[in-house]
């Protein structure tokens, strides 16, 4: 940030009294500019015993699949972002369960938050930032094809938890910038 979005005014970039860390501040009008992580919300919507995925129509990992996720408006909380990104991206209505996997990537500011969730019919279609979406059987699961590692991650939890009685259980981790190197490895 350069200039002050309240009044115009040139930033500079220095601890306010109080603080314990650097913030944009307005010289012209003494405002503090505070940048905090982007929330991400999503569902695992799940048919039976298989789980919805969509092809990415957009930047970043234009064609990898994914849970239908994204960022949370102002104005909402975090299951209505995550109900109306699965009707955005999958064309889908669900019912969601409990808060599932939460996790914190601070090398990027960003916090994903992902829900089961039940699809209230085997109804769906790919939205306007999909190329196509799918229902996957574990076994059929794109693993080498998937966009993120929060993905990765939550669908490796949800498979291994399924497999294991559906005693589900919320997790909360950290992923930090070396997480693509394990992206083949096991979670179980």
């Amino acid at each position: 940030m350069k200039f002050c979005t309240h009044c115009g005014g040139s930033l500079r970039h220095a601890i306010p009294e109080g603080d314990d860390r650097l913030r944009h501040i307005c010289d012209a009008c003494g405002i503090v500019h505070y940048l905090n992580p982007k929330v991400i919300a999503g569902c695992i919507p799940v048919w039976e015993d298989r789980v919805l995925l969509c092809r990415r129509a957009i930047e970043p990992r234009l064609g990898y699949w994914t849970l239908p996720a994204g960022f949370m408006e102002l104005g909402e909380t975090l299951a209505e972002a995550a109900r109306r990104e699965a009707r955005e991206e999958a064309n889908v209505e669900v019912e969601l369960g409990p808060l599932y996997t939460l996790f914190s990537l601070p090398h990027i500011s960003q916090v994903y938050a992902f829900f089961r969730a039940r699809m209230l019919e085997e109804r769906f279609s790919a939205g306007a930032e999909s190329l196509e979406a799918r229902l996957f059987g574990e076994a059929e699961i794109p693993w080498d094809e998937l966009s993120f590692d929060t993905v990765r991650r939550s669908l490796r939890l949800f498979f291994t938890d399924l497999r294991n009685g559906g005693g589900f259980v919320f997790r909360m981790e950290d992923i930090g910038p070396d997480a693509w190197k394990r992206r083949g490895e096991e979670i179980g």
